[in-house]
């Protein structure tokens, strides 16, 4: 036999290939992370088990250097590493934030502290960490108006909300940053500048790891839950993994703690939650492919889009509905339609002398036949017309990516959205499907 023709030399070159694609290229040797690495070093923290890479898919993030075994420490930060509250008020800021009334909030502190030190350049202390956080964000504050005009319309208001929140942060601290003007030569306008503050408010709501709320009288009452931590906020997160992260006050450290193994030059993934997609784009900015909690949203709107207009107990079973909470969150997922959403549509099909059963319906029992056939063809038509739509925004999304090539990074996300949400409709028809032949 020919050398490199044989079964084994097949399975090689597979296994070769599966793991080019996942492994990433070492970023260790840049010179930005030379100088964090010894910045890091010089607040105690030393590792051994991971190495900064870029990979395919997932972009920058961390690679593992060693493989790690479930229940092995990922990384353990030192306090003096995090960026915190604290780290505010012991620099030149806190004079100013400590007389400052009403308080700041903790996020304020944090987003002014962001702000100042970058202006400062090469003059900051954290300079090393400043120069590998991202330049611009993906989150849809974000984007621009036309972009956000094709998201789904759930997605849409919670982005135009999202803008709106950070509008008024903005308008709301204009008057402490003009305290801080003997801090600065130039004019606080120029420097905490609405770019500038929307840049901090997304590296702290992306970026930031939780703590135990603490509690300053010199911040408002909101929750000081949020820090920064350097070099760990270089880990992606997977749907797919679970890890113990938390803040140990014996080591005084910020430790991670994996429930999965990683092979040598993996990488390394943590979770932020069993968030679907929307939830991913809304807070941090991207998309998880193949995401086992991704879900489309049905609004009430689209609820009853196919339901006869002449029903007259439509509005007592909307009610009904909504009084017991099952007007919001119906989805269909990778298994079809949520049972949140079949109950909804069984108890809406509900023939006039069967409406009296309703209470059985939100308890799962099956009223007749009838009921079930009909609620389940309302859900395929409802799928059938998220599919429709869904192929519409797509074309549309690739028109623009022709047309405007300014914009084509933030299309292309939304784009993946889209395509996700495509992909969970196109199984649940076939999960519909599936069930609907048992009434045939």
């Amino acid at each position: 036999m020919q050398k490199g023709k044989g079964r084994t030399s097949r399975i090689r070159r597979r296994k070769l290939c599966r793991s080019s694609q996942s492994r990433g290229v070492n970023e260790s040797h840049k010179s930005e992370f030379i100088e964090l690495r010894k910045w890091l070093k010089a607040r105690k923290f030393q590792d051994s088990n991971l190495a900064p890479a870029c990979f395919p898919g997932t972009g920058r993030g961390l690679m593992s250097q060693t493989s790690l075994q479930e229940g092995q420490m990922i990384i353990s930060l030192p306090e003096s590493c995090l960026l915190t509250t604290d780290t505010v008020i012991r620099s030149y800021l806190g004079a100013y934030i400590t007389k400052w009334k009403p308080p700041p909030s903790p996020l304020l502190a944090l987003c002014t502290f962001l702000v100042s030190e970058k202006h400062a350049g090469h003059r900051s202390l954290w300079k090393p960490y400043l120069e590998i956080l991202p330049k611009a964000y993906t989150c849809p504050v974000c984007l621009e108006p036309e972009v956000v005009n094709l998201l789904p319309k759930s997605l849409k208001a919670k982005a135009e909300e999202q803008r709106a929140h950070v509008q008024e942060f903005f308008a709301s601290s204009r008057d402490f940053f003009s305290s801080l003007q003997p801090l600065f030569a130039e004019a606080v306008d120029s420097i905490f500048s609405y770019s500038a503050l929307l840049w901090a408010w997304c590296t702290v709501n992306t970026r930031a790891v939780y703590l135990r709320p603490r509690q300053r009288e010199c911040l408002s009452a909101e929750p000081d839950t949020c820090a920064l931590a350097p070099y760990l906020d270089l880990l992606n997160h997977s749907p797919h993994v679970q890890v113990k992260a938390a803040f140990n006050e014996e080591t005084h450290s910020y430790e991670i703690r994996t429930t999965s193994r990683w092979r040598k030059h993996e990488e390394v993934f943590i979770c932020y939650g069993p968030h679907d997609n929307q939830r991913l784009f809304l807070e941090y900015g991207f998309v998880s492919v193949h995401n086992p909690h991704a879900c489309v949203y049905v609004s009430r709107e689209i609820l009853v889009k196919y339901l006869p207009s002449t029903d007259k107990q439509m509005d007592k079973k909307i009610s009904i509905l909504k009084d017991h909470g099952y007007i919001e969150n119906l989805t269909f997922g990778w298994d079809g339609p949520s049972w949140r959403l079949l109950t909804a549509l069984k108890l809406l099909c509900l023939e006039a002398e069967k409406f009296t059963c309703w209470k059985k319906v939100l308890l799962g029992e099956v009223i007749s036949d009838t009921n079930e056939k009909t609620s389940l063809d309302i859900a395929q038509k409802i799928c059938y017309y998220f599919i429709e739509e869904t192929n519409a925004v797509l074309q549309k999304v690739s028109h623009m990516k022709d047309e405007k090539e300014a914009l084509i990074n933030q299309l292309t996300l939304v784009e993946s959205l889209w395509t996700e949400e495509l992909k969970i409709l196109r199984a649940s028809a076939e999960t519909l499907h599936s069930l609907q032949t048992a009434f045939t």
